[in-house]
């Protein structure tokens, strides 16, 4: 086992900064803008040490700010490459603040920022992960990068349906709202010398800080306060700017809710008489905190014509769409609520949550060997109050094949004897299907349990990752509990499948024990009963005896 303390990630920079005045707002406090500067400076030298060559900012994903930071604190920022792609890689920036004089530390916020070389002929080297914690990073990276090929459908998808029609009569409503308008900003920058990197391209993290500054103008204007950046949503770069360029930079109030208000930003580039290239656009939630540091109430916001209802109306779905993501992707673990309601609009976080969570399980070290039985093991894990266990076994089936075959759950009851009945409920997209499993009763005179499970599957982005089909309840309104059976919970179910060679597949499958799932398995964890090795062989033969029959589906 790798020691931790002695290892250092080859990618890691770290640094740390002593917040000065002149690093402050009028408030005391950091200027959001100058610690994205220093953010994207740290990420910026992870990503070219990795590359071995110049390397600029392509998007940065939701940022969440936790803290602000004070005059005479100390900001330390680490960060280290988690993947490699082809020609893109994720970076991974932690910020923490401490107290010289008190020794406490805390975290501000944590980020995931993507980088390209310059240099389009470069083909990055392979992230090699040493510990569990890398390992994690670099599994779960591949789940974010498809989040983030995918960001912009999911709005569009958003906005174009009802959600977004949202607001528009209760807008008019309003007759002391503040109209729009007033909160408008326009500004210029000259890009300098000073404001370039090494390549003469303006630094993504100063672009960030200009952009931030008029969105801190624009909100200020709505409350006639000082404004306190809570979450800039994830954004792309859309083309480089450079010394000499004149960026301009717009911002507007889109909405304002009870306690938050959206806050669109715009930057364009131009030189000399050309026409303005947009180089990226933003958006930043603010609060106005009390002297108690709690949210205060704001003014509403009356849209302005034309234009701003759109702006208004995506504000409410960008929104829904954050609180999806924060109370999704944010909880940790032991944390998820067991079955969190489906809607085509939280599907996407939904789906990277169940793959993320199996991927987890799959990156853990400390499982215990509990029995074995002519090479099918059983693991078990136990962490926080919770069970884990997990089945691994060989099959000489090709990956691919195995994966399509397993994939659907249909035909689950073939080898499974828990799968009594297992119908399609919806076919969300190619990865994501909604089914109705039920399942016998345990013991006699008690109902069957029947299941709403989510499977997301997942080919591998590259060789070194798994096929993946991932379980995990949802509630459907169109499906509530029915007097005939319990309504049963799986939290994290799923198979990972590794290719070893072109017939040699390794087949694991992983369960968290919720409640519900206990009394199927509880005597094969006490070694008192081998069903599970049954139900494995059944799945082997399953698959050796359709290995050939398979239509790809």
């Amino acid at each position: 086992e790798l020691n931790e303390e002695e290892y250092r990630n080859p990618t890691e920079v770290k640094m740390s900064q002593i917040v000065l005045p002149c690093h402050a707002n009028h408030c005391g406090e950091l200027s959001a803008g100058q610690l994205l500067k220093w953010m994207d400076s740290t990420a910026c030298l992870s990503a070219e040490r990795h590359a071995g060559c110049s390397c600029i900012t392509a998007c940065v994903d939701d940022i969440h700010f936790e803290h602000t930071i004070d005059v005479g604190k100390v900001v330390n920022i680490i960060a280290k490459v988690n993947r490699a792609f082809i020609s893109s890689m994720e970076v991974g920036i932690l910020v923490t603040c401490e107290d010289l004089y008190t020794d406490r530390q805390w975290k501000v916020c944590h980020a995931f920022a993507t980088f390209v070389t310059r240099r389009t002929e470069v083909q990055l080297k392979q992230v090699i992960p040493r510990t569990q914690m890398e390992q994690m990073e670099y599994s779960l990276a591949a789940e974010r990068r498809r989040m983030r090929l995918i960001h912009a459908e999911i709005i569009t998808d958003l906005l174009s349906s009802s959600t977004a029609q949202l607001g528009t009569r209760e807008c008019q409503q309003h007759q002391d709202a503040v109209p729009a308008e007033k909160t408008r900003v326009e500004s210029v920058e000259l890009v300098l010398p000073p404001h370039a990197n090494h390549q003469v391209s303006t630094f993504g993290g100063q672009i960030m800080a200009w952009m931030e500054n008029v969105a801190t103008i624009a909100a200020s204007r709505l409350c006639n306060a000082h404004p306190t950046l809570r979450t800039i949503d994830m954004f792309h770069f859309r083309g480089p700017s450079h010394i000499g360029d004149r960026l301009v930079l717009k911002a507007i109030v889109n909405n304002s809710f009870k306690h938050s208000m959206e806050v669109g930003v715009c930057a364009e580039a131009y030189q000399g008489g050309e026409p303005l290239r947009h180089i990226n656009s933003a958006f930043m939630t603010f609060e106005v905190l009390d002297g108690d540091r709690k949210p205060c109430t704001l003014p509403r916001i009356r849209p302005a014509p034309v234009d701003g209802k759109r702006r208004y109306q995506e504000a409410i779905a960008r929104k829904k769409i954050r609180l999806d993501r924060k109370y999704i992707m944010s909880c940790k673990q032991t944390e998820v609520p067991l079955s969190v309601p489906w809607d085509p609009s939280n599907q996407m976080y939904l789906s990277y949550n169940n793959v993320s969570a199996l991927k987890l399980m799959d990156t853990r070290n400390n499982w215990v060997l509990t029995s074995e039985k002519n090479k099918v093991r059983l693991y078990t894990l136990e962490e926080n109050h919770m069970l884990f266990f997990k089945v691994e076994m060989h099959v000489s089936v090709p990956a691919e094949q195995t994966f399509h075959l397993l994939s659907d759950l249909r035909r689950r009851k073939e080898w499974d004897r828990h799968y009594e009945e297992c119908e399609v409920i919806n076919q969300a997209d190619e990865d994501d299907t909604l089914y109705r499993v039920a399942t016998p009763s345990v013991s006699k005179g008690s109902r069957g349990q029947d299941f709403i499970l989510l499977a997301s599957r997942r080919k591998p982005c590259d060789a070194r990752d798994p096929y993946l089909i991932a379980l995990r309840s949802v509630t459907l309104p169109t499906h509530p509990p029915t007097k005939d059976y319990t309504r049963g919970e799986v939290l994290c179910a799923g198979f990972s499948i590794w290719e070893e060679s072109s017939f040699l597949t390794k087949i694991t499958y992983y369960n968290q024990a919720t409640p519900g799932v206990l009394p199927y398995i509880s005597t094969d964890i006490a070694g008192l009963s081998s069903s599970f090795y049954s139900a494995f062989s059944a799945c082997s033969h399953f698959l050796e005896a359709n290995k050939d029959t398979l239509q790809a589906q």
